[in-house]
């Protein structure tokens, strides 16, 4: 498939598998009391879309390996609930103000509902997991088990790498800090989980699971660098808060470039900027901070290594499905990797 062709076919992937994973998933919210303070919470985020990469890729893996679409969705289904239950906690601790184009749960609700309720979703994304055990066997289903329970840790502990740096005033990080962050809190989420699960569930365990962590981190970090770059630069789709990353004093990888790039006089200003809480940063010392990175050229920068980055995932790729008889599913998965680039 030529590359050119790779955003339409992974757009109406998307939509498919997109479509049929929202569906299940409503059967698994539920219907009862307290929903004024807890189950219309739980509902919130998914109700709102998002492009649902993060299911649509298990599912896509698992039918190019040979699996039929139905014993893969309890796994799609409960990728979605966690990743939404991560969104409110994201949401939480990075004060952000906007998901989705709508006000943030914890905007609306407050911080200890949202955050009860990003618990509960937690809790509500293990129900498709014990299903599971049921629809494809307590062997498998297990496995998926653990496999969840470590991509969990890993995005736990990304999360807290990320949190401390800023409690912490962390700068003049390298990029290799930046991308062992990313590896942990976006990749294993974002792409290697769900490679890894689809993979298990198609082939019985029966596959070595090792290059879909190389080709998952490729690809995830990339999709993570190209989305800190739409928060400076958004296209008519973006819906959250424009430079919000800055206000919220993240260590994306033009922050540290930057940072790398200034002198003395000017690490010392930067520095003293971002010590603050968001609430003390000012909308006109933003502005001073993304000046800076248009003057360093660090957006230029990032871009160039999340270009790279989706290379080295479709090099990967190729060691992965060469095999495998060509199907819209391995066109799918081989567009994501041009697809983070024009998505909408």
């Amino acid at each position: 498939m030529k590359h050119s062709r790779a955003p339409s076919v992974v757009r109406e992937t998307l939509d498919e598998y997109g479509s049929i994973t929202r569906e299940a998933m409503k059967s698994y919210f539920p219907a009862g009391e307290p929903r004024q303070h807890l189950y219309d919470l739980l509902s919130d985020y998914p109700s709102r879309g998002g492009k649902m990469m993060r299911s649509s890729l298990c599912i896509a893996t698992a039918r190019a390996f040979g699996a039929n679409l139905e014993d893969t969705l309890c796994s799609a289904v409960a990728i979605e609930l966690m990743h939404n239950a991560l969104l409110i906690h994201d949401d939480i601790e990075d004060e952000s103000e906007q998901r989705r184009d709508r006000p943030t749960l914890h905007i609306l609700h407050g911080v200890p509902l949202a955050v009860n309720a990003g618990d509960a979703l937690t809790l509500l994304s293990m129900r498709p997991l014990f299903d599971n055990l049921e629809r494809i066997g307590p062997r498998i289903g297990y496995t998926i088990v653990r496999e969840t329970e470590r991509m969990a840790w890993e995005s736990t502990e990304g999360q807290a790498t990320e949190l401390g740096w800023r409690r912490d005033n962390c700068l003049g990080l390298s990029d290799a800090d930046y991308l062992v962050m990313v590896l942990k809190k976006t990749c294993w989420l974002a792409a290697i989980h769900p490679s890894r699960v689809g993979a298990i569930i198609a082939t019985r365990d029966n596959i070595d699971l090792d290059p879909f962590i190389r080709f998952g981190f490729f690809l995830g970090a990339a999709f993570q660098i190209q989305d800190d770059v739409l928060n400076l630069i958004p296209d008519d789709d973006y819906g959250k808060e424009v430079n919000g990353d800055i206000f919220e004093g993240k260590r994306t990888l033009m922050l540290n470039h930057v940072f790398r790039c200034l002198d003395p006089r000017e690490r010392a200003q930067l520095s003293d900027l971002m010590d603050p809480s968001r609430a003390l940063r000012t909308e006109e010392q933003v502005a001073w901070i993304r000046g800076l990175m248009d003057d360093c050229g660090s957006i230029q920068y990032a871009r160039g290594i999340s270009h790279a980055l989706a290379g080295a995932a479709l090099h990967e790729y190729s060691r992965i499905y060469e095999g495998l008889p060509d199907s819209r599913d391995k066109q799918f998965i081989e567009g994501l990797a041009t697809w983070i680039f024009h998505r909408s």
